[in-house]
């Protein structure tokens, strides 16, 4: 498969364009009705999109700048979208494939590096000719290198919810397994900004069901339930309430919103040193009943509280997106079911490092239900 560099693309406002999105399970296509047709050396994206959006990615226009990648680096990522678009890979596949990229080479396409190569290592992913990924020639070609690194990836059970960083190290057996995790906020920043903002699923009544039904952002993220937001974050009436709480009916399934270790399980205390959460609780009677925390990618935290029995994940365990973690209840320092749900940044446990999750969620593409 040969990269043929495509002629500027002409203004889309003087192009009749039909989107036709089918949401959650469908795909975006991009029809050009008039001036262009399929054999156009333009490379239009005909592409899975999930439940997000896109747009056109043209690797010889005028591509944004993007610290700190060169001009060539970040056509190298749009390449890489392109590629997985072709293959009708949906966007959080294209957040992997540009993260792993970043920290492989940086977006360069390597040659040879003397003492200082890694083995044979070439190209994009630093795939290696001896271990079977193609030859020297082959895996220089960005489109080569990203074909077999998305062939690969469709090998593997479950990578959609995995952990970037998992799902990485599952196709590159890298000797630094958790190098990849952190370039993932900028690889997701990088596919938005080239593919007209494919990595995050934004603010509408579509997006919140495709979320609901399960879907998993391009940013590894998803709601923990479909609820709608009752008692908001620090509202005038609750100053010091650290989270949102989301309200549905008992035992329905509360699933993690992200890959990620399990570092808390617990029946929280009351006010009164008690141990009591298999009952249904009260306001006034304090603790968050039956929780988990959950540590991320990034040191973000999440906090899931109010269970009606003990969650079904323990300490240490690993946990992808989507994952269920127990079911809805009412224990601890409660009126009614509902989970409470709170977003703490640099694994900061404290009220300081708790944020707005409703305002955390809509930026990762998993947008909670709508404040009331």
């Amino acid at each position: 498969m040969t990269f043929r560099r495509p002629r500027k693309l002409v203004l889309l406002v003087a192009t009749a364009v039909a989107l036709v999105l089918l949401c959650c399970g469908g795909g975006l296509t991009v029809l050009l009705l008039n001036g262009l047709n399929s054999n156009d050396d333009n490379r239009l994206l005909n592409a899975s999109f999930g439940c997000g959006q896109g747009g056109v990615v043209d690797p010889d226009s005028s591509l944004p700048r993007i610290r700190p990648y060169s001009t060539e680096e970040i056509r190298n990522a749009a390449i890489i979208i392109n590629v997985g678009a072709d293959l009708k890979l949906p966007p959080r596949a294209w957040v992997i494939a540009v993260a792993t990229a970043m920290q492989e080479s940086s977006l360069s396409n390597l040659g040879h590096l003397g003492t200082r190569n890694d083995h044979d290592s070439l190209g994009l992913f630093q795939q290696r000719p001896s271990t079977g990924w193609g030859t020297p020639k082959q895996v220089q070609d960005p489109v080569y290198a990203s074909t077999k690194f998305y062939n690969k990836l469709k090998t593997i059970d479950g990578w959609e919810s995995m952990s970037l960083t998992r799902a990485a190290q599952k196709v590159q057996i890298s000797a630094y397994p958790d190098a990849y995790a952190k370039h993932e906020p900028l690889a997701t920043e990088i596919v938005n900004s080239l593919a007209d903002g494919a990595a995050q699923a934004v603010g509408n009544s579509a997006n919140l069901e495709c979320a609901a039904a399960g879907q998993i952002a391009a940013s590894g993220w998803t709601i923990p339930v479909k609820a709608p937001v009752g008692s908001g974050f620090r509202s005038p009436e609750r100053p010091t309430h650290q989270g949102v709480d989301l309200i549905v009916e008992k035992y329905r399934p509360i699933i993690a919103v992200a890959s990620g270790v399990v570092s808390l399980v617990k029946c929280d205390e009351d006010f009164r040193g008690r141990k009591t959460c298999n009952v249904d609780g009260y306001p006034g009677k304090g603790g968050c009943g039956w929780m988990v925390e959950i540590i991320h990618a990034g040191d973000v935290m999440t906090r899931y509280c109010h269970m009606v029995q003990r969650p079904f994940v323990r300490e240490n365990q690993q946990v992808n997106a989507g994952d269920v973690l127990g079911r809805i209840g009412s224990s601890g320092n409660s009126s009614g079911p509902h989970l409470h749900f709170e977003v703490h940044l640099n694994n900061d446990r404290s009220s300081s490092g708790a944020v707005n999750p409703v305002r955390f969620m809509q930026q990762q593409g998993a947008p909670l239900g709508n404040e009331g």
